[in-house]
């Protein structure tokens, strides 16, 4: 193997690696973009519970009477 195929076969690494890396560099940005949008949206859901039971509607069934049939 002399020199140029060497230094042909490590410039190809490198541009692989390179490559694979922005991948993964895009796919984490879009991992975080998507856990923050689902942080807002599990805070929302939080805040709507807690207004629905600060008004009176029964979140858990031991709050609820019974149903007829029993």
């Amino acid at each position: 193997m002399n020199d140029t195929s060497r230094i042909d076969e490590l410039e190809t690494r490198v541009a692989f690696q390179e490559h694979a890396l922005n991948e993964l560099s895009d796919a984490l940005a879009e991992a975080r973009a998507e856990l923050t949008r689902h942080a807002i949206l599990l805070s929302k859901v939080v805040e709507e519970l807690k207004s629905a039971r600060g008004a009176g509607v029964a979140i858990n069934a031991s709050d609820e009477p019974p149903p007829p049939h029993y």
